[in-house]
């Protein structure tokens, strides 16, 4: 039996993900006081990927996707740690010096294998 499968597009809405909230950077801060790589990545490296770099890819209409910017620094941090998507998908889920790399507080519904595009919600700094 076959299943049918929608494809839906997804389009991109550049967000800039260069301010950490304060809240993020004093949670990250008091529980890792160390830092931790991916913390020393955002650090030292600020914004790896900004989502304008990936506008190109996308097309005008459909519906916003997930940032490109940050998907693709989630791929980097599962490589160094060397993860698993479902072990990564858990880290942007609550580990906050992922949330703090990402630029991220609030838990965002990020799971292994999305299918869909889903909304992030964003922490007032």
């Amino acid at each position: 039996m076959a299943s049918s499968v929608e494809v839906v597009a997804v389009s991109l809405r550049p967000e800039s993900h260069q301010r950490i909230p304060a809240r993020t950077v004093r949670t990250a801060r008091a529980a890792c006081p160390k830092g931790t790589p991916a913390m020393r990545i955002r650090d030292r490296l600020d914004v790896l990927f900004e989502d304008a770099e990936f506008a190109g890819l996308y097309p005008d209409d459909g519906r916003p996707g997930l940032s490109p910017g940050q998907l693709a620094l989630v791929s980097v941090l599962q490589f160094a740690e060397n993860l698993s998507d479902r072990a990564a998908a858990d880290a942007v889920r609550t580990r906050i010096d992922w949330k703090y790399a990402l630029v991220r507080h609030e838990a965002p519904p990020f799971r292994a294998g999305v299918k869909g595009p889903r909304r992030w919600p964003v922490a007032a700094g």
